[in-house]
């Protein structure tokens, strides 16, 4: 039977720092108990879930402790124990790529245990240390009573001409708070490093006073209930997710480039079940691992999920097959924006964004 664990946990062995704000979901195991995985990761349970359990049924011995926290949190936390050779986790699956890729360059992660498919895609994979299990879009999310099928933006460009509205849409679009979200600073930084509309999109949300929000639940939530029209740069998994279970929300893939993240996954230094850490990352990138992930979750695959992502009718916007995806790459080149110097001045450029636009 599954039960949450909240707050503190008294035993040793498994204790959280009191500065950690996580939430600990137990299974049991589904056999005679005797052993334990610890996953510390940022994805909803929901999405993982299913993973789990087909984790499980191969492991029934195995219980898991599911350690969710905000990226920030959890890299936090993770890099914390890593320096004091403490346990934290046996393995940290998250889509703020940058802090994994920081994380193994730490020396915070042994190579894998298994070989990775060979057909998995260079960009998915770093030093056998870390892997991309899925391959999720950033998209644009609206709210199809709130905006006409024929003012859906096709691209950025489109966008930031919609956005002139400012009576219209003023707090009513929502994005990523970049400074408390680790996906969403990855995502800005990379537009801000590919997009030549960067500027006046980012002037665009500030005139607009865009609503800031942690996660991309919460911009979907808002959109799904009226309270926004527009979300900018939203995980495409949870939308394409939430899609299924409420036709108001409309998804754009933007036609003048899509940006695709991987949430990576690393088997840590001082793990203690460093065998059912590689054996849950090795059955993510099974076909039935894949199975999983592109089914209800809709996180997709590393391996196959532009493949996944051509057949889904979302909306009025272009459709996947018109995107024109670039993978964010697993590589050291993520450092740049963790540069304490890089990072002061992108995020001092996007406050100065917002706050231009004055008081309400």
């Amino acid at each position: 039977m599954r039960h949450l664990i909240l707050g503190l946990c008294l035993l040793a062995a498994w204790i959280v720092p009191l500065s950690v704000r996580a939430e600990d979901t137990r299974f049991d195991a589904p056999g005679e108990e005797i052993e334990t995985l610890v996953i510390g990761s940022v994805t909803d349970l929901v999405f993982i879930e299913p993973l789990i359990h087909e984790f499980q049924r191969a492991n029934p011995s195995t219980a898991v402790i599911y350690r969710q926290m905000t990226s920030l949190d959890l890299y936090a936390a993770v890099a914390d124990a890593c320096e004091k050779g403490e346990f934290f986790a046996d393995t940290v699956i998250s889509s703020a790529i940058p802090e994994q890729v920081r994380l193994v360059n730490d020396g915070c992660s042994e190579p894998f245990r298994f070989s990775l498919p060979p057909d998995l895609p260079d960009w998915a994979s770093w030093r056998n240390e870390l892997v991309g299990l899925t391959y999720e879009p950033a998209v644009i999310v609206y709210d199809r009573e709130g905006l006409g099928q024929d003012e859906v933006p096709r691209n950025r460009f489109e966008l930031v001409d919609l956005l002139r509205q400012t009576e219209r849409f003023r707090g009513r679009i929502g994005t990523y708070d970049i400074e408390s979200s680790g996906v969403g600073y990855i995502f800005a930084f990379e537009d801000a490093s590919q997009a030549s509309t960067w500027g006046r999109l980012l002037e665009s949300l500030g005139q607009n006073r865009a609503q800031l929000f942690c996660c991309s639940s919460d911009v979907i939530d808002g959109v799904r209930t009226g309270r926004l029209v527009l979300g900018y740069n939203v995980l495409g998994s949870y939308a394409l997710a939430r899609q299924e279970e409420d036709p108001r929300i409309g998804i754009i893939f933007p036609s003048d480039y899509t940006l695709a993240l991987s949430r990576a996954a690393l088997v840590s230094r001082h793990a203690r079940n460093k065998r059912a850490a590689n054996a849950l990352i090795a059955l993510a990138l099974t076909d039935t691992g894949q199975r999983l992930l592109s089914g209800p979750s809709r996180l997709l695959s590393s391996l196959n999920g532009p493949e996944m992502l051509n057949s889904l009718d979302t909306g009025a916007g272009p459709s996947a097959e018109e995107a024109a995806f670039r993978p964010i790459a697993l590589s050291p080149a993520l450092l740049v924006g963790l540069d304490q110097a890089k990072r002061k001045a992108f995020l001092d450029q996007w406050r100065k964004s917002f706050q231009a636009a004055g008081p309400e």
